[in-house]
């Protein structure tokens, strides 16, 4: 089954998830998509780390999700990533963006082939003005886009806020 958690900063998602990595019995391999590019950051890595059982597999890829996805899924498994929309900034800000649409499509493509358990974290982006920048413009509208192509593809998806997770679509019911 695949699952999309929304949310904003701060809204549960993360903790939401790990809780039903914890629920589904599986062995579970968190995906990182982070990378420490400052200390502000490596101290949140630190600490999504501190808060994750120990006895989970640790992978970080920033950049090739779907790749990564395709070898590691299996039967019996859940791979929980973390976050989608640290991903999608790390392609916009690789090589201008240029790797971004193949990488996407990829994911797009292979999310739905993938055996056992994926659950997939996103900030939600949209519910706020538009950004004045071209950058900030171009990551909402490809996170909207994306957020909006996993919807209809994984079988579960939830927004959380407050810690509150609000089920938005449950296939499997």
């Amino acid at each position: 089954m695949n699952s999309l958690i929304l949310g904003g900063v701060r809204s549960g998602k993360t903790r939401h998830a790990q809780q039903r990595a914890t629920d589904s019995g599986l062995a579970v391999i968190y995906l990182a998509t982070a990378q420490a590019g400052d200390d502000e950051m490596a101290d949140r890595i630190a600490r999504h780390r501190a808060d994750r059982p120990a006895h989970w597999q640790l992978i970080e890829e920033p950049l090739a999700l779907a790749s990564t996805l395709h070898a590691l899924a299996a039967p019996g498994r859940c791979i929980l990533v973390d976050c989608l929309t640290l991903w999608l900034s790390n392609l916009l800000l690789h090589d201008d963006g240029r790797r971004l649409p193949a990488e996407r499509d990829a994911l797009l493509a292979t999310l739905p082939t993938l055996p056992g358990e994926i659950i997939l974290v996103s900030n939600e982006t949209g519910l706020g003005v538009v950004p004045m920048g071209e950058l900030s413009r171009r990551y909402c509208d490809e996170a909207g886009w994306l957020h909006q192509a996993l919807a209809a593809r994984c079988q579960r998806v939830v927004f959380t806020v407050a810690g509150l997770p609000m089920v938005l679509k449950d296939a499997v019911r």
